[in-house]
């Protein structure tokens, strides 16, 4: 059939060029081209295809941008942040319309300034990354660094100009401090790079998710509400606790990057001491966070609340405990998976610090 089909068609091209002149013959050889040879031409791309590239490309670039500002930190800030800022709220009066600005004056920056330090990082580990994170936009060159360098900034120009625009002391101590500890974490000067060292690794860590995102946000909603400055019970424990968290974090994060690290020659803590002893580490100062949190909460004088915070801090210990025994090291997608599971962790421990009182 193909073969007859073929020889109709060179029978009708002759009949053409004969009735239409030798003008035809150019049109109608390049369209038979396309019918026996599909690569021989240049095809034609209908408008739908037009209107499908642009929205694949908007997509392309949203997804690069999502990767490169590694969201689940971000909705971690926003949890964290919304969270602490119903802390210094005493009665159903105080959810005013000064509150929700003050919330939004906390949340815009502090997110801002997560965005910038996870920004510089990859931008100063950009060749480690092409070993332990090859499907970031700057090893897979969906962001060249001038990209890179003109979005960290700004991130930011953002975050400190707002943290000013707003004028709340505490909200902008908090964020440069947040900031400095970002930059002093990942930037390559004398004194600084303070990740290559496990003490200031830490230290930066627990600095920005311990000790000044609660007491800067929670300062700040008082400020804005007007009431006079005071450290509750409930900030003090998650300050401790997040803290303590923040330290498990440190610990295990350079697990699932330890062969690159190890073959790029970054002697982190995990590179050597190995995973084992740092994993057992982690694993043992969360559950010491988790047992403090269960003491701090049998002590408390409300039945709901000291029944909420003891089951619930119980309950999410022996989830960890049972993931982290069956957690194969070896595993490298397994252990970025769990380092996941402890921001999950983290997160949820927003929701049982309002029952600590």
């Amino acid at each position: 059939m193909g073969i007859f089909r073929d020889t109709s068609l060179l029978i009708n091209y002759s009949l053409i060029a004969v009735l239409f002149g030798n003008n035809s013959r150019a049109y109608f050889r390049n369209l038979l081209i396309h019918i026996f040879h599909p690569d021989g031409g240049k095809v034609v791309q209908p408008k739908d295809d037009k209107k499908e590239k642009r929205k694949r490309s908007l997509w392309e670039q949203w997804d690069a941008f999502y990767r490169f500002c590694r969201m689940y930190t971000v909705t971690g800030m926003v949890i964290g942040v919304s969270s602490v800022s119903v802390l210094p709220l005493t009665s159903v009066g105080d959810l005013s319309p000064a509150f929700f600005v003050g919330l939004l004056q906390a949340l815009i920056p502090f997110v801002f300034v997560n965005l910038y330090v996870v920004g510089l990082d990859q931008l100063v580990d950009f060749g480690m990354d092409k070993l332990n994170k090859p499907d970031s936009p700057l090893a897979t060159g969906e962001y060249s660094m001038r990209q890179g360098k003109a979005v960290v900034s700004a991130f930011a120009f953002t975050c400190l100009g707002m943290g000013i625009m707003f004028q709340s002391p505490p909200l902008f101590i908090g964020v440069l401090v947040y900031f400095l500890l970002g930059t002093a974490y990942s930037i390559q000067l004398p004194l600084l790079r303070w990740k290559e060292n496990p003490f200031l690794d830490a230290l930066c860590i627990v600095g920005g998710h311990g000790f000044t995102i609660q007491p800067a946000v929670f300062y700040h909603i008082q400020h804005v509400l007007g009431k006079p400055l005071a450290f509750t019970k409930s900030v003090a424990f998650a300050t401790i606790f997040f803290s303590f968290f923040s330290v498990g974090i440190a610990l295990f994060k350079d697990i699932p990057v330890f062969e690159g690290d190890r073959t790029s020659g970054n002697r982190t803590f995990c590179v050597r001491h190995g995973k084992k002893k740092v994993f057992s580490l982690c694993v043992s100062i969360l559950l010491i966070a988790y047992g403090f949190a269960v003491v701090i909460g049998a002590s408390s004088s409300f039945l709901v609340c000291k029944i909420v915070s003891v089951i619930g801090h119980s309950t999410l210990a022996y989830i960890l405990f049972i993931q982290a025994k069956s957690l194969n090291l070896n595993d490298d997608v397994a252990t970025e998976s769990f380092y996941m599971f402890l921001w999950k962790l983290f997160s949820a421990e927003y929701v049982l610090i309002h029952f600590m009182h």
